[in-house]
């Protein structure tokens, strides 16, 4: 029985420390990979490939070149931290003098280690230690640096969702930065308030664009989803013009069009801030109406007052609103682009504007190097 309860107890504590020792590496994955925890599980790995390859290469150079010593200073580069990186180098120029040593001069033969080999391993030492220290630097580990840019494109996305509309209505928002990037610095902000009745959309144009642009458009949009729905319509671009004031930026203005618009009747107003015009076709005639309201940029001087332009959309009514990367061109004015965009948008009225603002965009401003917007609200006959 002691026997027994001896081999069971060992059993237990063995089982425990295997789970310890499970839970401790899981753990330690799991810090690393978030950017959070010790590198010395990838230096290590990184430094056994070192004498690896070193014996490879001593055993047939032919196939396993002398140079073959940057692919652990490439991967370390990218996964050590500076400190660890340089006890990589420390390690990958012993084995160049090992294989020097073992291989002979490279005056006598092929596949020896030659001055140039030295060189290529240096300069990608420079080059990864360069790259090491500017994600220290910058605080964001590369395992997390492309998910923290994908995280960022999400949220402006998300922010810029229109929430869903009661029947009888349709609405589309389409967007497409310059350069073809992930970002831009044209972006939407929309509530319904007022119990649902009203819906509030803000569409802004960032100075600037693309990447450029694209962080304050981050800034912008968090900031004006804030206070879309916790001021009165009428106090949101005084407010906004007031944080863009207090942000103190080089190019820190920007353009913005408020629409707030009575679901049950129709009726809306336009506020701007230095923005394009917004464009309504009536169903009754078949013609586009431009919507301009006043008022100065944002972010340009305090105390600036926004006058609303008032309209009402009937059934079959569309409104169009859009920025100026879908209108503008060198030598081009804008009332060429407005009319434009406005022929092309001609060929929806007939078969229905569901799926229209992406290839509007496509239509009329598919290569222009600016952040383009539209922005499309029908109401349904």
């Amino acid at each position: 029985m002691a026997h027994g309860s001896a081999a069971d107890s060992f059993t237990a504590r063995t089982r425990k420390a295997v789970h310890r020792a499970r839970t401790t590496l899981r753990r330690s994955a799991v810090d690393y990979f978030r950017g959070d925890g010790s590198d010395w599980l990838a230096l290590a790995g990184l430094l056994l490939t070192v004498p690896a390859i070193t014996w490879g290469t001593i055993a047939a150079p032919v196939w396993c070149s002398p140079v073959a010593l940057v692919l652990p200073i490439v991967a370390g580069g990218l996964l050590l931290r500076p400190a660890s990186l340089l006890g990589l180098y420390a390690a990958a120029a012993a084995a160049l003098i090992v294989e020097t040593v073992a291989l002979g001069p490279y005056l006598e033969g092929p596949a020896r280690v030659t001055p140039g080999t030295v060189l290529v391993v240096a300069a990608c030492g420079l080059f990864g230690l360069l790259i090491a220290q500017f994600r220290a630097r910058v605080g964001v580990p590369w395992r997390r640096g492309g998910t923290m840019l994908f995280d960022l494109r999400e949220r402006i996305r998300v922010q810029s969702a229109l929430p869903r509309l009661p029947q009888g209505w349709h609405q589309e928002m389409a967007l497409r930065p310059a350069g073809g990037q992930s970002f831009s610095g044209d972006f939407t902000v929309a509530a319904r308030t007022n119990g649902g009745r009203t819906l509030e959309v803000v569409l802004t144009d960032v100075s600037g664009k693309g990447m450029d642009a694209a962080s304050r458009a981050l800034l912008l949009s968090g900031a004006f989803g804030g206070l879309l729905g916790s001021l009165p319509p009428h106090a949101f671009l005084p407010a906004a013009n007031g944080y863009l004031l207090r942000q103190d930026w080089d190019e820190g203005f920007a353009t913005s069009i408020h629409l707030v618009l009575d679901l049950d009747s129709g009726d809306y107003e336009l506020l701007s801030a230095g923005h394009l015009p917004a464009l309504q076709l009536h169903a009754g005639s078949g013609r586009w109406e431009e919507k301009s309201a006043e008022g100065p940029l944002l972010g340009v001087y305090d105390g600036a007052q926004f006058d609303p332009v008032k309209g009402s959309l009937r059934p079959g009514d569309v409104l169009m609103l859009f920025t100026d990367g879908l209108v503008e061109a060198s030598g081009r004015d804008i009332t060429e682009g407005i009319d434009r965009l406005t022929g092309e948008a001609d060929r929806y009225v007939t078969s229905g504007f569901e799926g229209a603002a992406w290839h509007l965009i496509e239509a009329v401003a598919k290569d222009v190097n600016d952040d383009r917007a539209l922005l499309l609200l029908c109401r349904q006959a």
